[in-house]
């Protein structure tokens, strides 16, 4: 009796075990697939901008232009030929998702003070040899997170946390354009900003595709000679600085950071070669940035940049007559600070990514009226 009754328990509790598991197989994916779905191979998304051959794919997204033979993948690690199709292989799946102060992009002319949602995923179309994130971005895939957000979880989660932007940023967010694309629309219907740190290796058709749903577009501009951008970034200068000329005629607000290197791209003719581009081809109230270098990924046998040396690049930079000039990665300096170019007041005060006093009302001065670009 006691042996048919242990057979009966054993039989039940397999059927409610099969039960459950036929409930999570059937019902919980259609939930997951609109929020959060954690698996071993989240769905590969065919990719955008590229063109059949007779042999393979071509991808259109940046200038490197990659011939794509079947099961092949291109210089960026994750864009990959099957099928006769492109697909991309990191859609949905960030490597890393954080809360940062807008601030720590750098991105100084949009909300300041306020949070950032910040997400990249593994891969570059760059080999930077002083890259400061390049466990993301010299990596692949199989080297990131099994967990898969949608861009409609990536949105809500900006929302529950208070971010009132996000910024696509770390790695180099063109090599999940899809995924940044789709989340920028989403955000934008919410009154959410969008924030995209790059490079700027991009072809034209994908940037302006793109341009319309991206409220700030920070350009890192590293340096102003094209054997420099060859030896050191792996591309040419030429197209950074037409990347530059489509984002400028559709209008929209750019900040400029360029890492000082010694020994490297700290010239004084270089520095003032392109501090006068900017002023000529983005116009004098564009944001610019001198960051201090640290060694880092290929780079180590060089020192931090002196203090001197960024002082030097910020007074050229004054003289060829740019109005916002800052210096970063050397917190607690004056140079942090937005001033008014026509009354010279202090109008944002800052201390690393503490906020202080801030004097913008209606997007001017508040001393002498003076319009101040950005999105306050």
């Amino acid at each position: 009796m006691k042996e048919k009754t242990a057979v009966l328990q054993a039989a039940l509790v397999l059927a409610v075990n099969l039960l459950l598991a036929f409930v999570f197989i059937t019902a919980l994916p259609a939930y997951f697939n609109k929020k959060l779905f954690i698996g071993k191979n989240p769905p590969l998304r065919e990719a955008g901008f590229y063109e059949k051959t007779g042999h393979g794919v071509k991808c259109n997204l940046c200038p490197r232009k990659c011939f794509l033979p079947e099961g092949m993948r291109g210089k960026c690690r994750v864009r990959a030929s099957r099928a006769g199709k492109l697909y991309t292989m990191v859609y949905g799946r960030p490597a890393a998702i954080h809360v940062d102060p807008v601030e720590k992009k750098p991105v100084y002319h949009l909300k300041p003070g306020s949070y950032a949602f910040s997400i990249a995923t593994k891969g570059c179309n760059l080999r930077c040899k002083c890259c400061q994130n390049w466990q993301l971005s010299q990596s692949g895939p199989e080297q990131g997170s099994d967990v898969f957000f949608s861009p409609q979880s990536l949105v809500e989660m900006a929302e529950k946390n208070g971010c009132e932007s996000i910024a696509y940023t770390y790695s180099e967010p063109i090599i999940f354009y899809e995924y940044m694309l789709e989340t920028a629309k989403l955000a934008k219907e919410k009154g959410i900003y969008n924030i995209m740190v790059s490079a700027g290796y991009i072809e034209k058709e994908p940037l302006e595709a793109l341009i319309p749903y991206l409220d700030v577009i920070k350009i890192d501009l590293k340096g102003f000679n094209d054997k420099f951008y060859r030896d050191v970034v792996g591309c040419g200068l030429e197209d950074i600085l037409e990347t530059l000329r489509v984002i400028k005629k559709y209008g929209k607000l750019v900040e400029l950071v360029n890492l000082v290197i010694p020994g490297m791209n700290d010239g004084a003719d270089e520095i003032k070669e392109m501090c006068a581009w900017v002023r000529e081809n983005m116009g004098k109230e564009t944001p610019v940035f001198f960051s201090r270098f640290h060694p880092a990924y290929r780079m180590t046998n060089l020192p931090p940049t002196p203090v001197s040396a960024l002082m030097r690049a910020y007074k050229t930079a004054k003289e060829q007559g740019l109005e916002y000039v800052y210096i970063g990665n050397v917190p607690g300096t004056e140079y942090e600070n937005t001033y008014c170019p026509k009354c010279g007041r202090v109008l944002v005060e800052r201390r690393g990514y503490t906020i202080g006093e801030t004097a913008i009302e209606n997007g001017v001065c508040k001393y002498c009226g003076h319009k101040i670009p950005g999105i306050w």
